[in-house]
């Protein structure tokens, strides 16, 4: 549907003796010269997958549909990945869309300002108390200033920051929900946001994150993420494993993410010790390990170096790979047979799994949260339950060892699995119609 469709439904005919709605007339005044216009509020500048979902989504809107502005809190990796894809209209930065409480005034947040006394940490905090009521400020501005049609929220903090300013302006709020819980402190603020007429629309990334919001029927609905399955294939990009750090011939078991204890990679690592130790010299010679991802430098503990510390315990050096954070996955994923998901809670969706569907390889994976919508037991990976041991996920890491013509069928599985099902062409005209949905709600 073209914008002036859009518009054309969107309004119903005012009540006599009843004003039009200021955005209304304005929509329908430039429906013929111009697209909805949309502001996409991205809470993160580098950490996790909804910055790169939204690239997804940004790249695949129908052209001319919708004019793209897009706030990031800082300057890093998202900003950089969406300039060189060229998927912003305008790009637009805000400090004042905080990141972390206590972080400070000119940088980002490092793992060491979280456990900064609190002579350091307070003055910064009572700071980030002053940017966050100049942002509630300034943001309502912006969205009169912009003329936006309708605030795009991607990601926890954005749905509370995009909400409220939706509240504060009139201009509707679509959520995209890429979480499956919210801290206590906050529910009763979620809650109320979610149910009121400023939130639009829910888009929740799996029938797990949408059981956050009971009882509000069909003002909430499940997209799942997707991938491009141009980019994101064999042959893509080189590989940067087989034939330098491991061999030729190597069999990788492979996984990525942000490194947190939730994601389960020591589960992964001991199980590939397990899995070691039952192995014949022959097999020993071609299997090896790799996660990529960094430890978020604005959560506490850095736990890739206790994953690299497990990995040295445990006599894994010279097969298990930590490399750290990588911009580009691909030239991993090229190496890589089979990828392993180990979370340990209910993981939304994470694009480990359909990245490495595309990449045909068989996903082996914890049965938690939205895990179970993307794979097929026994057809394109292996579902394990969430409480699977160290010993279950080693077995079945070995079968896919032993058996590389499982690897090569259920590869092709996933692969057709994600062009069916989880294609980018695909997702970004299934968002389009939400955001129809949104302006006519």
């Amino acid at each position: 549907e073209a914008p002036a469709a859009l518009v054309a439904r969107a309004p119903r005919a005012a009540p006599r003796g009843r004003a039009r709605p200021a955005r209304v007339l304005r929509l329908e005044a430039r429906a013929h010269v111009s697209a909805a216009r949309v502001l996409f509020i991205n809470d993160t500048a580098r950490n996790g997958g909804p910055g790169r979902s939204l690239h997804t989504i940004l790249t695949h809107l129908p052209p001319g549909a919708v004019h793209r502005i897009v706030l990031l809190p800082r300057e890093d990796e998202i900003a950089r990945l969406y300039r060189r894809a060229r998927c912003a209209d305008e790009l637009l930065i805000d400090p004042d869309l905080l990141e972390n409480p206590v972080q400070p005034w000119a940088r980002a947040v490092e793992r060491e300002d979280l456990t900064a006394p609190w002579s350091v940490r307070g003055p910064r905090l009572a700071a980030n108390v002053f940017r966050a009521s100049r942002l509630a400020r300034s943001l309502p501005a912006l969205v009169r200033a912009q003329r936006v049609d309708l605030i795009y929220c991607n990601g926890t903090t954005a749905d509370f920051v995009g909400g409220l300013c939706a509240l504060a302006t009139g201009v509707p709020a679509l959520w995209h929900v890429r979480y499956t819980s919210v801290a206590p402190a906050l529910r009763p603020l979620h809650q109320r946001l979610a149910r009121s007429a400023a939130v639009s629309r829910v888009v929740c990334v799996s029938r797990a994150s949408a059981a956050l919001f009971p009882g509000l029927g069909d003002k909430v609905t499940v997209v799942h993420n997707a991938v491009d399955v141009a980019g994101f294939r064999r042959g893509a990009t080189p590989g940067c494993l087989k034939g330098s750090a491991f061999p030729a011939d190597a069999v990788v078991f492979g996984s990525s993410g942000r490194v947190l204890p939730r994601k389960g990679f020591p589960l992964m690592i001991r199980a590939a010790h397990a899995m070691w130790q039952r192995t014949t010299e022959a097999e020993r010679a071609r299997l090896r390990f790799v996660i990529v991802g960094d430890a978020p430098a604005d959560i506490p503990g850095d736990h890739l170096a206790e994953c690299r510390a497990l990995v040295r315990e445990l006599g894994l050096d010279a097969v298990f790979l930590l490399p750290g954070f990588a911009s580009d996955v691909r030239p991993y994923l090229e190496d890589t047979d089979v990828v392993v998901v180990p979370s340990v809670y209910p993981d939304p969706l994470p694009r480990t799994v359909i990245e490495g569907m595309a990449y045909e390889c068989p996903v082996v994976a914890t049965n938690v949260g939205g895990v179970g919508e993307m794979i097929r037991d026994g057809v394109d990976g292996a579902l394990l339950p969430a409480d699977v041991t160290v010993d279950a996920l080693a077995d079945a890491m070995l079968g896919y060892l032993r058996d590389p013509a499982r690897r090569a069928r259920e590869g092709s599985a996933a692969r057709s699995s994600v062009r069916e099902g989880f294609s980018a062409s695909a997702h970004g005209a299934q968002i389009y119609r939400e955001i129809l949905t949104a302006l006519r709600r």
